[in-house]
C-alpha cells in the first residue's frame, strides 16, 4: 500500500494566499455580463456588479484580482475608462473578438469590484503601447492622498480618498502581444517604467510584477533578470517584486488544444500529463532566478494558468468561451498541489479566468449562474491559503496512464493553519481507486474534523444552466482512523480533501 508521510513538525514555508488568486480581462464576457452588469440591469447588482457571481467568489475567498489583462492590457489607455460613462471613448478591442469597447467599467469599476469581494488589487499597467507618463499618472491617479493633478482628476471623478493598489504589473507578455520585445530590451524599458511607478504610501507600498516568459522560454527569464539586476542588485531589490509566468494546458500542444469536453481516455492523460509540466517550469526558471537573487527576495507569480481548449461550438472564437468538466478539476488541483509545494518562490497565481473565459470558476447566462467542478477545487482548497506547508512525500511514485503519457497515480500538499491540518488529494486514474495509508511524525491521536470529495459519475460530467449541480462537492466518508492514522481510498478521476485536528 502506498504511504503519505506528513512530518508535522517540518514546516517548509508560507503558502501565500495569493497563490489562489484570480485574473479577470477584458475578454469575451468576463467583464460585461460576467462580473459586470450595469446599475440599471434587471440582474440583481450593486453597483453594477453582480450580486451572485460576487457572492460566489466571496465564498471561495478569492485573495486577489489581476485586471484589465492580459494583452488588452496593453492596448488599454486608463483615461479613457474614468469620468462619465456617456462621455468615455469607445475602442475596438483588437485582440479579443474585434468588439466594441465602451470603457464603461474602468478604475473605478475594478476598485469597486474589489471591495466588494474584499481582496487585494492587482493592475497591469500598459507598457507595450502606453508611455512612462501614463503609467506613472495612474498610480499618482489611484494611490496618491494629496494635492496633484491626477488626485485632483480622481476626486472630481467622486473617489476623494485614494485606493490601495497590492500589485502593479508592468507590461504584460511584452515578448508577444506586449510589444514583441527581447528579454534585453524589455529589462532596461521595465528599470525605466518601474522607476515612475512611485510608493506615495509607505504603510501599503506596491509590489511590482515584472513581465516574464511564456512557458520553458527560459532565455527570457535569464535575460530579464541579467538587465534588471545588472550593476546595482541591491538597487533592484524592492523594485523588482515578483517575476511572472505564462503556462497553459492544451491536450496536446497550441496548434492542437482539443476539446473541452469530447475526450478519449488518451487525451485524458495527455493534458494531466501536460499539466504536471509545471513542476518542471518552477523548478527551471526558479533555478535561474536563484542565480541572481538567492535571497528568494523576488517572488514568481504563475499569473496566468489553466487549460485552453477549442471554444465552445457555436460560439465566438475570439470569446475563448468554454466548459468545464472534471478533467478540468484534476487539472486545478494537480497546479494547486504543486503550486503550495513551491511556495518558497511562488507567491502569486492567477487562474484565467475567473468568469466566461477558458477555465473558469464561474459561468453566466443572462440571469442564470453556474459555479463549474473548477470552482468546487478552489472552495475545497481555499484552507491551504495563508496555512504553513508541512513536509509530505509518497513513499512511491506509482504511475498509471495510457503509453507514453504517464503520470504519477497521485497529487497531494498538505499545511497546518490554527491546529487543523489540511491534506489535498488527486486520484489521476481514470479506472482504479487509489488506497492510500496516511501517517504523521508526532505520536498523538488524530481526528478527521472534515472530508469532501469531488467526482462525477463520469469523467465528462459538467455543470450546466439546466443541471448545475451535477458536479459538486459532497462529504467523503472513505476513510478509516487507523490510531494515530488513516486509511483512505481515493476514488477513480476524484478531488479530495481532508482536514485532520
Amino acid at each position: 500500500m502506498t504511504k503519505l508521510v506528513i512530518n508535522e513538525t517540518k514546516k517548509l514555508g508560507t503558502i501565500a494566499p495569493e497563490i489562489y488568486g484570480h485574473f479577470s480581462e477584458h475578454l469575451g464576457r468576463c467583464i460585461y455580463e460576467g462580473l459586470y452588469v450595469g446599475d440599471d440591469s434587471n440582474i440583481p447588482n450593486e453597483n453594477g456588479m453582480r450580486k451572485d457571481v460576487v457572492e460566489a467568489l466571496r465564498e471561495i475567498q478569492v485573495p486577489v484580482l489581476r485586471w484589465p489583462g492580459g494583452c488588452f492590457a496593453d492596448e488599454y489607455h486608463w483615461k479613457d475608462g474614468i469620468g462619465e460613462k456617456s462621455g468615455r471613448k469607445k475602442m475596438v478591442n483588437t485582440h479579443w473578438g474585434g468588439v466594441t469597447e465602451d470603457n464603461s467599467f474602468g478604475t473605478h469599476e475594478f476598485m469597486e469590484l474589489c471591495r466588494q469581494l474584499g481582496c487585494k488589487t492587482y493592475v497591469n499597467g500598459n507598457l507595450g503601447s502606453g508611455t512612462v507618463q501614463e503609467m506613472s499618472e495612474w498610480v499618482e491617479y489611484m494611490t496618491f492622498d494629496g494635492i496633484s493633478p491626477m488626485a485632483e482628476l480622481r476626486k472630481s471623478n467622486g473617489q476623494e480618498k485614494p485606493w490601495r493598489v497590492d500589485y502593479f504589473g508592468v507590461g504584460n507578455e511584452n515578448w508577444g502581444c506586449g510589444g514583441n520585445m527581447t528579454p534585453g530590451f524589455y529589462g532596461n524599458e521595465y528599470r525605466r517604467y518601474q522607476t515612475y511607478v512611485r510608493q506615495y504610501n509607505d504603510k501599503a507600498p506596491i509590489q511590482k510584477v515584472a513581465c516574464g516568459a511564456n512557458g520553458d522560454d527560459y532565455h527570457w527569464t535569464e535575460g530579464v533578470m541579467k538587465t534588471c539586476f545588472d550593476h546595482a542588485p541591491e538597487h533592484l531589490h524592492g523594485h523588482m517584486d515578483l517575476l511572472s509566468l505564462h503556462y497553459y494546458t492544451h491536450t496536446e500542444c497550441w496548434e492542437v488544444k482539443g476539446s473541452a469536453t469530447e475526450f478519449d481516455d488518451k487525451a485524458w492523460y495527455r493534458t494531466l500529463y501536460n499539466t504536471l509540466y509545471m513542476e518542471e517550469l518552477l523548478a527551471r526558471h526558479t533555478a535561474i532566478m536563484d542565480q541572481y537573487d538567492p535571497e528568494k527576495k523576488v517572488g514568481l507569480s504563475v499569473d496566468e494558468w489553466g487549460t485552453w481548449f477549442n471554444v465552445e461550438p457555436g460560439t465566438n472564437p475570439g470569446f475563448l468561451y468554454q466548459q468545464n468538466t472534471m478533467r478540468d478539476a484534476l487539472v486545478a488541483g494537480i497546479n494547486l498541489n504543486i503550486f503550495n509545494k513551491h511556495c518558497d518562490r511562488v507567491r502569486l497565481a492567477c487562474i484565467a479566468q475567473v468568469v466566461n473565459v477558458l477555465q473558469s470558476v464561474i459561468l453566466t447566462e443572462g440571469e442564470k449562474m453556474v459555479k463549474t467542478p473548477t470552482w468546487h477545487v478552489f472552495n475545497m482548497y481555499r484552507h491551504h491559503q495563508g496555512a504553513k506547508l508541512l513536509q509530505s512525500a509518497l513513499s512511491d511514485e506509482e504511475m498509471t496512464g495510457i503509453g507514453e503519457w504517464k503520470v504519477p497515480r497521485v497529487s497531494e500538499s498538505v499545511s497546518e493553519r490554527d491546529g487543523i491540518i489540511t491534506i489535498t488529494l488527486n486520484n489521476l486514474s481514470l479506472s482504479e481507486d487509489k488506497e492510500l495509508a496516511v501517517s504523521f511524525s508526532e505520536n498523538k491521536t488524530r481526528k478527521v474534523e472534515k472530508a469532501l470529495v469531488l467526482k462525477g459519475s463520469d469523467v465528462h460530467d459538467m455543470n450546466t444552466f439546466e443541471a448545475p449541480d451535477t458536479v459538486k462537492a459532497e462529504s467523503f466518508t472513505g476513510y478509516r482512523e487507523d490510531g494515530k492514522g488513516l486509511i483512505v481510498t481515493i476514488p477513480k478521476a476524484s478531488v479530495v480533501t481532508i482536514r485532520v485536528k
